[in-house]
This record gives C-alpha cells, sequence and structure tokens, in this order.
C-alpha cells in the first residue's frame, strides 16, 4: 500500500531526529588537524568511506567488508549531509543503488543484538537520519514515493515495509505506525489537499486493514485491562472495608480515584478510518475470541522495552501476540461455547463506557467526545454500507454477544453479575452505552453537547431500523424514560420496528406517567415561542414536536382518572393503567409527522475542526515528549558503554 510506505518511512525518521542531539559533538568539516603549514589536511577514514559511497561503482566489490567497517566508524553528519547537499537530484539518482545499500545496512545494524554494538547501532540511527533528511531535502518538491526509491528502491519496498500486515512488524512498529498515519492524516486537512487522506480513503488491502484494527484492539483492550486491574485492587481496598461499614456515601468520590490515562492518540486513528474507510465498517465486526478468557503461557518482557509513541502506549504485547496467535491458530475454538466472542466494536464499546464515566477531567472530557464522534460515524456508516454484512451485522438476531460495559456506581443500584449478562446484537450495547451516559450525567454543569451527540446516535439508529423494518428486542422503556423527537420516532412509525403491540402500550404508559414532565416543557417553550428572543424558533419547533405526545397525554388521562374513580382506587397500578390504555386507542387522533427520519449527516469540517484540532495539537506534544524520553535512554546508554573497550 503505497501511502503508507511514506508513513513508515516517516516513523523511522521520526523515531531517530532524537539521535541528532548526539551528532553536535562530531568533527566538523572530516579533516583531521594539519601537521604542518606545507602539508594538506588529512581525511578521516569514515569520510573516505562516505567518498566511495558518493560513487557510481559498488564500494563493497573491492572491500567485501566495507558495510562492516563502516558502522566501526565514528560517524560525521555534517560531512555526509554536506555530501547529499552538493549534489543535484540527477546526480543523485546515479548513485541510487549506493544509497539503497546504505539504507539498507543501516537498518540492518539496528537489529544488532550483542551489547557492544548496541553503541555502533545507536550512532547508526544518526547516519540513518542523515540520509533520510538529506534525501528528503532533494525532493520537497517531487512526490513522497520518489524518497522511498531513493532509499530503498520500490522492488524492495513492497518486500520490507509490511509495518501493518506483517505481524513481526506490527508488533514491534505498528502502534507508532498507526499513530504516525493519524497525524499525518491531520496535517493541514483544512488548508490544503492532504494526500493521506485521499489515499486512506480508498484503502482496500485486507491484511493492512486488519492489522490497523488488530493494533487498535491491542491498545483500547490494554486500556480496559488496566482500569479493570485498578477498579478490582480498589475494591479488595482498604477504602472498600470502609464504605462496606459506613454505607454507600463516598462512592462517587471512590470511583474518581479510579482513573487510568486515556489513549486519544489511537482514539483518532480509529475516528480517521471509521469516518474516510467504508471498507473499515467490516473490520469492527471481525469476530475473534476475547483477549484475556484463555490462559497462555505468558512470554518474558524485553529487557529494554520502547516506548511507542502517542499518548498512553500499551504494556508489552508479547502475552497479548502469543495468547492472539494461539487463539488464532485454533479452529475449535468458535465451537467451544465457554469462550467469548469479541470483536474491535465491543471493544471500543468497552473503553467508550469507562472514559464516558468522568466527564470532569480534560483529557476524558475530550475522549467521551470522540468516542460519541465515532458512534455517530458507525451509525451512519452501517446504515450507507454497500456490503450486506455490515448492514446486518448491528441487527442480526443470529450475531449476538455478550458486551459487558462498565457502569458508573450508583447507590439505587448493583453492579450486574457479568455471567448474568445476556447475549444480544451488537446496537442493544449501543443503546445500553446511550442510556447509560443520559442517566449518569444529570449534573449542575450539564454536558449539552454531550448529551446532544447520544441522542443523534439513537436517532440514525432508530432511522436505520425504521427503514429496514429491523423489529429489535430491547428494552426501550429505559431509553424512554430518559429522552422528544425520538418519542415522535416510535409513535409514528414505532409500527413499522417495535417487536410486539405490548411495546407499544408500554411507550404510552411511559408518556402517561411523566406526563407532568412533558406539561413544563411546554409551558417553558410556550413561552418562549411567543416572546421575540434568541430561542423563539427552537421553541416553537419544540412546541410542534410536542403535539402527539400532549395530544396521548390529555386523551388517556381524563379516562384514567374516571376509571380510578369508578373503581374507587386511590393509586392505579401499571397493569390497570395499561388496561385502560389498550381500551381507548380506537379513540386517539394523532397527528402524521413527517422528516423524523431525516437527519443532518455528520460533517467534520463545518462543525468539528476547532475540536480536531486542539486535539491533534495535545496529541503532537505527547508524541514529542515521549520521543525526548527516547533521546534521553539512548544517551544514558551510550555513557554506560562509552567505557568498553
Amino acid at each position: 500500500m503505497e501511502f503508507l510506505k511514506t508513513a513508515k518511512c516517516s516513523v523511522i525518521y521520526e523515531a531517530v531526529k532524537g539521535s541528532l542531539a548526539m551528532a553536535q559533538v562530531e568533527k566538523r568539516g572530516g579533516l583531521l588537524r594539519k601537521s604542518s603549514a606545507s602539508k594538506k589536511p588529512l581525511k578521516e577514514k569514515v569520510v573516505l568511506m562516505y567518498d566511495e559511497i558518493f560513487m557510481t561503482e559498488d564500494p563493497s566489490k573491492c572491500s567485501p567488508r566495507f558495510w562492516e567497517e563502516l558502522f566501526l566508524m565514528k560517524v560525521n553528519l555534517e560531512y555526509l549531509e554536506g555530501k547529499l547537499e552538493s549534489l543535484d537530484g540527477e546526480e543523485l539518482m546515479k548513485i541510487k543503488d549506493n544509497i539503497n545499500c546504505l539504507f539498507q545496512h543501516c537498518i540492518q545494524a539496528l537489529g544488532e543484538e550483542h551489547p557492544i554494538r548496541v553503541v555502533n547501532a545507536l550512532q547508526t540511527t544518526s547516519t540513518l537520519c542523515a540520509l533520510i533528511r538529506g534525501v528528503h531535502q532533494k525532493n520537497k518538491s517531487a512526490s513522497g514515493f520518489d524518497i522511498i526509491n531513493m532509499l530503498m528502491g520500490f522492488d524492495k519496498a513492497e518486500l520490507c515495509m509490511k509495518i501493518l500486515s506483517h505481524p513481526p512488524s506490527r508488533r514491534e512498529h505498528g502502534h507508532d505506525a498507526v499513530v504516525l498515519l493519524a497525524l499525518l492524516v491531520n496535517y493541514r486537512k483544512y488548508e490544503s489537499v492532504n494526500p493521506y487522506i485521499v489515499k486512506l480513503s480508498i484503502v482496500d488491502d485486507e491484511a493492512t486493514l486488519n492489522g490497523m484494527g488488530l493494533v487498535i484492539t491491542q491498545a483500547l483492550s490494554e486500556y480496559n485491562r488496566q482500569y479493570k486491574d485498578k477498579e478490582e485492587e480498589h475494591q479488595s481496598g482498604f477504602f472498600s472495608a470502609l464504605t462496606n461499614m459506613v454505607g454507600s456515601m463516598f462512592i462517587a468520590d471512590a470511583h474518581e480515584k479510579i482513573s487510568v490515562q486515556t489513549n486519544e492518540a489511537i482514539l483518532l486513528a480509529l475516528y480517521e478510518a471509521v469516518h474516510l474507510n467504508r471498507n473499515f465498517i467490516t473490520v469492527l465486526a471481525q469476530s475473534h475470541p476475547e483477549i484475556g478468557l484463555v490462559t497462555t503461557p505468558v512470554s518474558p518482557a524485553p529487557t529494554t522495552p520502547v516506548t511507542p509513541l502517542g499518548t498512553t502506549p500499551p504494556s508489552s504485547d508479547g502475552h497479548w501476540i502469543s495468547q492472539w496467535k494461539h487463539l488464532i491458530s485454533s479452529v475449535e475454538l468458535s465451537l467451544d461455547a465457554d469462550v467469548q466472542t469479541s470483536n474491535l466494536l465491543i471493544t471500543f464499546l468497552k473503553y467508550s463506557s469507562i472514559v464516558m464515566q468522568d466527564t470532569k477531567d480534560e483529557h476524558r472530557l475530550h475522549s467521551g467526545k470522540l468516542c460519541l464522534i465515532i458512534l455517530t460515524c458507525i451509525a451512519e456508516g452501517f446504515s450507507l454500507a454497500k456490503d450486506q454484512y455490515a448492514n446486518a451485522f448491528l441487527h442480526d438476531d443470529n450475531m449476538n454477544f455478550r458486551v459487558n460495559l462498565h457502569r458508573m456506581p450508583m447507590r439505587h443500584r448493583k453492579k450486574a453479575a457479568d455471567k448474568n449478562l445476556p447475549c444480544r446484537p451488537l446496537v442493544c450495547a449501543v443503546l445500553d452505552l446511550m442510556v447509560e451516559f443520559i442517566v449518569t450525567h444529570m449534573m449542575k454543569e450539564f454536558p449539552m453537547d454531550l448529551y446532544v451527540r447520544c441522542v443523534q446516535v439513537v436517532h440514525k439508529l432508530l432511522c436505520y431500523q425504521k427503514k429496514c423494518r429491523v423489529r429489535l428486542h430491547y428494552t426501550w422503556r429505559e431509553l424512554w424514560s430518559v429522552i422528544v423527537n425520538l418519542f415522535n420516532m416510535f409513535i409514528t412509525y414505532g409500527d413499522t420496528f417495535l417487536p410486539t403491540p405490548s411495546s407499544y402500550d408500554e411507550l404510552y404508559y411511559e408518556i402517561i406517567r411523566m406526563h407532568q414532565s412533558f406539561d413544563n416543557l411546554y409551558s417553558m417553550v410556550l413561552r418562549l415561542s411567543t416572546n421575540a428572543g434568541q430561542w423563539k424558533e427552537a421553541a416553537s419547533k419544540v412546541t410542534h414536536a410536542l403535539v402527539n405526545i400532549r395530544a396521548i397525554i390529555n386523551h388517556f388521562n381524563p379516562k384514567i382518572e374516571s376509571y380510578a374513580a369508578v373503581n374507587h382506587i386511590s393509586q392505579l397500578s401499571e397493569e390497570q393503567v395499561l388496561e385502560v390504555v389498550r381500551a381507548n386507542y380506537d379513540t386517539l387522533t394523532l397527528k402524521l409527522q413527517d422528516g423524523l427520519d431525516q437527519y443532518e449527516r455528520y460533517s467534520e469540517q463545518h462543525k468539528e475542526a476547532a475540536f480536531f484540532k486542539e486535539l491533534v495539537r495535545s496529541i503532537s506534544t505527547n508524541v514529542r515528549r515521549n520521543l525526548a524520553f527516547h533521546t534521553l535512554s539512548q544517551e544514558a546508554l551510550l555513557k554506560e558503554f562509552s567505557t568498553i573497550s
């Protein structure tokens, strides 16, 4: 995949550019001091070897150990970059084969495992950085693919640069590649034509898309695991025992202390994949046994792990990868009823259920907003995708999953046991997540923006169900008890997607039960719609939207009061109210409302540009901070080995 090759070269460039700081102490000009005024200055051996590379002949023909000897020399970056700068593009093309060899041997040198050779490998990063920078300067006006041809050659690039589709490469560089790709896609995206946006939108290589999905799944799963570990540790600690003694009066404060740093970089990559590439919708649906349910031997962690780029890099993935390989290689696993099936969408929903619990923290607020934007794109993507499998994936009764969403501790409810969770279509988990957020965020600093996004996600899903006449078996009354436009969808078109007639009865019951809230809402918007204020137009729309809800309330309330009076009952039960509702459907008159199954398509540039600019700026800062840590680690390692003879 061509556009990823450029991104992968950039990965190498970003990873090694930190070593440039170490090169400031190098000798200038590649010249040794003069022995006398009459003699010409002598050149260092490394400079002479550089000169051979810039000849058209292969330097290893006359000296088979040329490349080995080169990497035993101390680098001279200024001379190397000066040589590259002195050549024009045509002259550089003449020595392309030698440049390819230098690049290839630099990469090989970085893979050295012997401790003494680590120093040489670290110095090689400086050579590699100078080479990439020098070639890049020569090709500023040309396409990035010429850079790849100059450094590696097109014939070798396809074989060598598979970071995402090749498991060993993905294990080592996948996280960095995905983070960098997300940043490249967002580089000046609103100001000029960004080629990475175009390229990402047309990727259809299954191995590459699945590889990207695996990287994202791993990072989000790691976050979920860390949160679960902290939650269990917290529940078994002293504070948990104390709250059991004095009651749950401090339960909200205790929950706020359970915090794991969010990973906006990986979340941004997921957003761009879902937003730009329709083929990625299928990747969300790729099923696999859930990570962590099958125990396998833990692979030893590397002694000097490298922290990937981004905000919250996953921990060593040896265990995860070995577990993944073991599960995938076992064909019989799909027949094991004890193994829970999962996929990227389930992992993402679990992640969202965690970060959306506490929106007081700025990072979690941004993550929660981005999660809802991703869900908005997913809801639209499934409804617009041409792939029938993708269309059916969220709603198909034959594709059921058990999704254990994290729920905010509340005094009036107990946490459901994992084993009691039902297997349902995934759309139920999405609706559960939206209801959970709405119920648990009735706060003084009301997160209106997030509430609107939740309702929009639900609306888009309902539009799809109405369009395709999908009758979803879901406990709708939980949703009805918290939201006016959605009620109209159910009132007007519920016969096309509600599973049973009793669902209609329950809908009307909830409307009647909450009539005081609707009456208060109507009084408020009626007052605003009659005043010449800024809310007049919006209030008029709400007044119009409440027509059928008020018709239901005004029709059934007198009949319910009459039933209670005739039967001398002070307070009716739910079943008695439903009996009155069923007996009086025929005399109810409702107004047909058009346009309820229409919604405004998501548009990033017009409404979300400021949010994404700020988000990308924050992610870039964290990436640079991680690169700075890498540079410090390399300098410390050089000092450690500097005394080795």
